[in-house]
């Protein structure tokens, strides 16, 4: 048999029927969906006189727009309690689980599916949310799709899909300490720029990539699409089989030993090809920081912003601009800029190790008086288990604000708004203008990084602190 990699072992496993000159039918395992894309979709099914399909195939949370504080209360922002109503009214008419606000699996929706247990290898998940790449983490093929998708598949349970092309990312070496998952992620997007991948489907390889755990893999993961890519995967492993284990809704007894054994064959074969192919090293990557907005506009905490000549001419008006924006030079140093805000959630680092991370750096520490720090579970278990291991106490007796769990000021269309003009560093996936807020400027980094600025009040370099 002719080898096939990962990505053409679970693609070809689901393709119902091929369309000549077309797309593919494509079966999709599991379906996510919340309350701001799946409106459209049920009043498309209601309109048609259609009903759910397959029901059990798909999951509910809000997340994107609900309040993190006051979660017991009535929904203020009308907006907001619509979406969730309405997600709530669908959800009953059509016998589909829902985790709703205040239920204890409740929280982001590409926090949810991996802690329960949903998200498992081979499996092809959807979610009309761009970063549903984070669930290729598990050696799944998971990606965004549009709201007339999320319809398609709400009635079908597939849906029309042309093959991407295969790319294969392979980072070797160890990371140096203080250097994380996120940093090897925005140093691969500082490298390919936000369309460097656009058409294709990233496996990601390598010592450096095995090494991490299943939270850091989910980070890598989660960012692909911010280089263009349709989604990201990481075979599975020892490590992805240890985090399945015992979930609720994982395999049990029996059925767990007859999934891990095809587990296990999930992998690259040797002889396999890819249309594009990129190597990096480890020992390459120091703790990143973006200084623009477009996460491609990243650079190593110690370095500088690009000066005129590092640019193309074609280019800098555009890069100009942006640094206009930030209120930044060409050629300036990021150490010692001001930072007014700093936001530690999101479905990029709001886990548990997230948040262990943040208060190990932090503890016995204090705030800088002049920041203001939103720490934001991704869901209510996540929310539980730093309650349990004491990090909650930690972080509030170092200054730092808990909120209870949702997308918050990663997209702002909550109350979670960065005011205009102030700096954030956000351990989000987003830097463009307003994404945290109108007139906001965001610098992505990872949690250790983003506990260094928050103590100190300006961009520190984590390795130099902790």
């Amino acid at each position: 048999m002719e080898p096939k990699t990962l990505f053409d072992k679970v693609w070809d496993a689901h393709v119902v029927e091929k369309i000549d000159g077309g797309p593919s039918v494509f079966y999709i395992d599991k379906h996510l969906i919340h309350e701001v894309t799946s409106p459209q979709a049920f009043a498309g099914l209601e309109a048609r006189g259609l009903k759910v399909f397959r029901p059990e195939k798909t999951i509910a949370t809000p997340d994107h727009n609900i309040p993190t504080e006051n979660q017991h209360l009535t929904i203020k922002d009308e907006l907001s309690r619509k979406q969730v109503e309405t997600l709530t009214a669908n959800c009953e008419n059509n016998n589909i689980t829902l985790y709703g606000l205040n239920h204890p699996y409740n929280g982001i929706v590409h926090v949810v599916g991996p802690e329960l247990g949903h998200t498992q290898p081979g499996m092809t998940l959807v979610c009309g949310d761009s970063h549903t790449s984070t669930h290729g983490a598990f050696g799944a093929v998971a990606f965004g799709i549009g709201t007339s998708e999320v319809e398609m598949v709400l009635a079908t349970q597939c849906i029309l899909q042309p093959k991407p092309k295969k790319m294969r990312i392979t980072v070797e070496g160890k990371l140096q300490k203080g250097v994380t998952a996120k940093d090897l992620t925005l140093y691969v997007i500082s490298q390919l720029g936000t369309g460097g991948a656009t058409g294709y489907f990233v496996e990601y390889a390598g010592s450096a990539v095995s090494s991490l755990s299943m939270e850091g893999r989910m980070t890598v993961c989660n960012m692909s699409i911010e280089m263009g890519a349709r989604g990201g995967m990481i075979a599975p492993d020892q490590t992805t089989f240890d985090y399945v284990e015992g979930r609720e809704f994982a395999p049990k007894g029996e059925e767990w030993t007859k999934a891990v054994a095809k587990w296990k064959e999930l992998k690259t074969d040797e002889g396999a090809t890819f249309d594009k192919e990129y190597v990096f090293k480890a020992s390459d990557i120091e703790p990143m920081l973006t200084y623009g907005t477009n996460p491609g506009m990243g650079t190593a905490i110690s370095g500088s912003i690009p000066k005129a000549e590092d640019i193309e001419s074609s280019e800098l008006p555009t890069f100009k601009k942006s640094l206009d924006y930030m209120g930044y030079k060409l050629g300036d140093k990021l150490l010692g800029k001001k930072v007014d805000y700093v936001f530690v959630g999101s479905c990029t680092n709001g886990r548990i190790e997230d948040l262990r991370v943040l208060a190990s750096a932090v503890k016995g520490k204090q705030k800088a008086e002049s920041v203001t720090a939103w720490i934001v579970p991704g869901s209510k278990q996540v929310e539980k288990q730093a309650q349990k291991e004491g990090l909650v106490e930690i972080l509030e007796e170092a200054g730092f604000k808990m909120r209870q769990p949702g997308c918050s000021a990663c997209l702002a269309m909550n109350d979670d708004k960065i005011p205009a003009g102030k700096y954030s560093v956000s351990t989000s996936n987003r830097n463009f203008e307003g994404r945290q807020g109108p007139g906001s400027r965001t610098m992505l980094a990872s949690p250790l990084t983003a506990a260094a600025a928050a103590i100190t009040g300006v961009i520190t370099d984590p390795r130099e602190l902790f």
